[in-house]
């Protein structure tokens, strides 16, 4: 397996990720414009990335970044389903949104609904919400609760994964705020009451052993924030499954 790191969050340089140890650390020239404009090309470079590799495992600083590993998969003619690790939705779009935060959507722009300039860049074909399950979340908006209800994801707790029935290859997307805030600190949007880090370990582990994981995507945790280098720690920590 091969480790990038994207040191960005929302278009913008995250220098810290330049200290996480990696074979690649994609830091391409972004054009000036507007921010999907700008994750547009990010993630078009970093479908290039994971196309070119077997098994990669991206440690970025926001999720949007999913979306260029999921178009790199999408061009090796592979169709995963992807189990989404986080405390929050990502299932904004412009008509729940009540900041606009493109950082709230990812999820929802990957199965087509919402804002998809960072979709077309990037050369992704959206994906039907069956092939989806949402892992963990535990803090949803108003609006946000409701579309999540209506669509046709499965959504489930981190305990539960190992009995859910999985077709297909794996993508694994992990947000490190799944993890209860007490076990991994400097977060941006801590969310109590979420599983232990070891709990959360436990099932990632059973993941790696299905041999069935195509890719992970980490988004990581803020340096800025008290409790940056314990975060730091376990979510290499939980990244570690995979890249034995």
């Amino acid at each position: 397996m091969s480790r990038i790191t994207v040191p960005f969050f929302m278009g913008e340089p995250m220098s810290f990720l330049g200290r996480v140890p990696s074979d690649v650390e994609l830091t391409p020239t972004l054009p000036e414009g507007a921010p999907q404009e700008r994750m547009g090309v990010l993630c078009r470079h970093l479908a290039d990335l994971v196309a070119a590799v077997d098994v990669p495992t991206v440690v970025a600083g926001d999720c949007v970044a999913a979306i260029g590993v999921l178009a790199g998969l999408q061009r090796k003619g592979l169709d995963p389903t992807v189990l989404w690790f986080d405390a929050h939705g990502d299932f904004h779009t412009w008509d729940t949104t009540g900041s606009g935060f493109l950082g709230g959507m990812p999820l929802a722009m990957l199965t087509g609904r919402g804002e998809q300039t960072i979709v077309a860049a990037a050369g992704l074909q959206p994906i039907g919400d069956g092939r989806v399950v949402l892992v963990g979340a535990r803090d949803l908006d108003p609006g946000e609760d409701a579309a999540v209800a209506s669509s046709g994801m499965r959504v489930a707790e981190v305990a539960d994964v190992p009995s859910l029935d999985l077709p297909g290859p794996l993508y694994v997307h992990l947000d490190v705020d799944v993890v209860d805030p007490d076990d991994l600190p400097a977060v941006n949007y801590p969310v109590p009451g979420g599983p232990s880090l070891a709990e959360t370990l436990a099932v990632l582990e059973w993941l790696a052993a299905t041999g069935r994981v195509v890719a992970l995507s980490v988004s990581a945790w803020n340096p800025r924030l008290p409790g940056a280098e314990q975060a730091a720690a376990a979510t290499l920590g939980l990244a570690a499954p995979f890249e034995g």
